[in-house]
């Protein structure tokens, strides 16, 4: 049972964002995501790790970044700048709804997600407390953002996902002033489609939340 549940308009600026809120009863923290590219609130993927977060007790908010007329255009897509603004009013708005007001906030980002999520954490380090990226592009949020990231930040990449793998090793070397770990999924390649990977994804994506919602900002 839920104490907050169902589609919500999230304003940013000029524009009106579309997302699902879901916040289960006595939850222990509330979780953002950040789509990768061409992506959004429907994405089967990022719905099924929402879905493990909420059976582990917390809630979960998937925003299209992007308004349907913004996304036909594919600049718009990997605008990390406009990604940021509008993901930073998801943070706003999620932390205002019925039932999250006091909870902790993490970020989770997908493939060039991560790099918007990244800048957030760095923009509002007393108000994210951890981070995950799955098949991230930590590598588009710039050098500076990533020093300056607070948040314990989890890189999950897919073992086979080459070039990828190199960037996130490169992102957890410069993600010298938080705590961050780097773990490759044996036979995964970047989405995740092989049976039992995107499963092993929820599962450290929720241990990870778990293990920092109790501790302060900034880890």
């Amino acid at each position: 049972m839920s104490a907050t549940q169902g589609t919500v308009a999230v304003p940013a600026d000029a524009v009106v964002l579309e997302g699902l809120l879901d916040i289960p009863a006595a939850a222990s923290g509330m979780v953002v995501f950040s789509h990768g590219s061409g992506s959004g609130r429907l994405s089967p993927r990022n719905r099924y790790v929402a879905q493990v977060l909420r059976a582990a007790g917390m809630g979960s908010l998937l925003v299209d970044l992007l308004t349907a007329e913004e996304d036909r255009h594919m600049e718009a897509r990997f605008h990390i700048s406009l990604l940021t603004d509008r993901l930073d009013h998801a943070v706003r708005f999620a932390g205002q709804a019925p039932g999250a007001a006091a909870l902790p906030v993490g970020l989770f980002g997908a493939s060039t997600g991560a790099a918007s999520a990244l800048r957030v954490a760095a923009r509002r380090p007393d108000a994210i407390r951890a981070l995950v990226s799955r098949g991230g592009r930590p590598d588009m949020a710039g050098a500076g953002t990533l020093a300056a990231v607070r948040a314990p930040t989890l890189l999950i990449v897919g073992g086979r996902d080459t070039g990828v793998i190199e960037l996130n090793e490169a992102a957890r070397d410069a993600l010298r002033d938080c705590t961050r770990e780097l773990v490759l999924v044996p036979g995964a390649t970047h989405l995740f489609e092989e049976p039992g990977t995107l499963e092993q994804v929820a599962a450290l994506a929720s241990g990870w939340f778990r293990r920092w919602f109790g501790t302060a900002p900034g880890g």
